[in-house]
């Protein structure tokens, strides 16, 4: 195991697990827990939706919103496998707290000769984990990704109950990890990549102004994150001798990483059961199949030997079950209420710190309250209750790892404003 661990601990940081595709991107997408696909029927329908623009009035609309996203701390109790001393050994921990504030601009247009024109900006994936003990360390002290999309779309209506859409993704991202194993190696890397491009489809059939039936499909986007990486290897990797525990090669060296963000096809039926009360059910399914092995590439020959070495992933495609339910109030107020169950695709093998992931259960809510004809605001609140996750000595878990993880949920609470004109 020694042989597989230590040129492997570094190449763990950027598994990010479920959590690292973010699909609320609006106050109703987070009120319904994701359940917005066949019944997207604001600026947000750019996004999430733009086959239903056509069925939208005839009117421009836009929406501003930030979702302010808290992570508690992640608690480990369990065994790591110390290769020095070739056993395991006690790690229990606590990952640090993480909190971010999000922003998403959507915006649609008025009908032109037929079409209508989309336009989202949204973070559909990212976020941190840190740690601050060893042996959690190793593989992330720090890990951190920033993902951007710009989503221009559109529209055509086919008649009167069918409509088709598509869009361009334009998708930019940066991170920053940090790791290291006392006297054995460091490594702190700051990347980018430029930007990287894919599309998105979508079909939405009307028979009746209450039902609604949609598909989407989200292309797989490749980030190539490029940049530079600092830190040592100690001379104890390379001579195996107790005295060079304190002889440090420091290196400064170019290095890049390439992570998928996968695919995403969603089928949706959105029902108004009565003239106050909507039903939308939506089937996700992610294919995260395509994150076969994990390759960092170093310039530095030496560093690339020890450290650069492939690594297996082989993460399996998931399902995402999801209800929304909208209810108009008053012809000023509208809540919304959602529900949902979100696999991981992480295998028990596979588990690492950086994101130990889970199954996911999500429950959320939130309110529209339309201030004048032109102008609504709302208030959105998403928890993300993830599951405890065991990691049995028969998994032979490639990190090393044996035991639990517990407490790894997420808050996310929107405000927004929506325009229409």
């Amino acid at each position: 195991m020694k042989k597989l661990l230590l040129p492997s601990l570094i190449l763990t940081l950027t598994a990010f697990g479920a959590a690292y595709k973010i699909p609320e991107q609006s106050a109703r997408s987070i009120a319904l827990s994701g359940a917005y696909v066949a019944g997207a029927e604001d600026a947000d329908a750019a996004y999430f939706n733009p086959a239903n623009m056509s069925f939208m009035p005839n009117e421009n609309f836009f929406e501003l919103s930030a979702t302010a996203i808290y992570l508690p701390s992640i608690r480990f109790q369990g065994k790591v496998y110390y290769p020095f001393e070739g056993k395991l050994k006690e790690a229990n921990a606590k990952s640090k707290s993480e909190t971010f504030l999000v922003p998403h601009l959507h915006w649609v247009s008025k009908e032109y000769k037929g079409l209508r024109f989309g336009l989202s900006f949204v973070t559909p994936a990212g976020l941190s984990k840190r740690w601050s003990s060893q042996p959690q360390i190793w593989s992330a002290e720090e890990f951190t990704l920033r993902v951007g999309e710009i989503n221009p779309s559109f529209s055509y209506r086919l008649g009167d109950t069918l409509s088709v859409g598509a869009g361009v993704r334009a998708i930019y991202s940066d991170g920053k990890v940090k790791v290291q194993y006392p006297n054995i190696f460091k490594e702190d890397m700051e990347g980018d990549t430029d930007f990287r491009w894919g599309y998105n489809l979508a079909l939405s059939y009307r028979p009746d102004p209450r039902l609604t039936f949609a598909t989407t499909f989200r292309s797989k986007v490749g980030l190539k994150e490029k940049g530079d990486a600092t830190g040592y290897l100690g001379a104890f990797l390379l001579t195996k001798d107790p005295k060079d525990l304190d002889t440090l090669i420091p290196y400064h060296t170019n290095a890049s990483v390439t992570i998928p963000l996968p695919a995403t096809w969603t089928l949706a039926g959105a029902l108004w059961i009565d003239e106050s009360t909507r039903v939308e059910l939506t089937y996700e399914r992610t294919f995260w199949s395509e994150y076969k092995s994990l390759d960092f590439n170093f310039d530095d020959p030496s560093v690339e030997a020890v450290l650069g070495r492939p690594k297996a992933k082989n993460w399996k495609d998931t399902n995402t079950f999801r209800i929304g339910i909208t209810h108009k109030n008053s012809s000023k107020l509208t809540t919304m209420y959602g529900f949902a169950y979100d696999q991981s695709p992480v295998p028990e093998s596979r588990v690492g710190f950086e994101l130990p992931d889970a199954d996911a259960f999500i429950l959320s809510l939130g309110a529209l309250y339309r201030y004048s004809e032109q102008i609504t605001v709302g208030v959105s609140y998403l928890f993300d209750y993830k599951t405890e996750r065991t990691i049995s000595p028969a998994a032979r878990n490639n990190n090393g790892i044996v035991g639990k993880f517990d407490e790894g949920n997420a808050h996310l609470l929107n405000f927004s404003i929506a325009y229409r004109y």
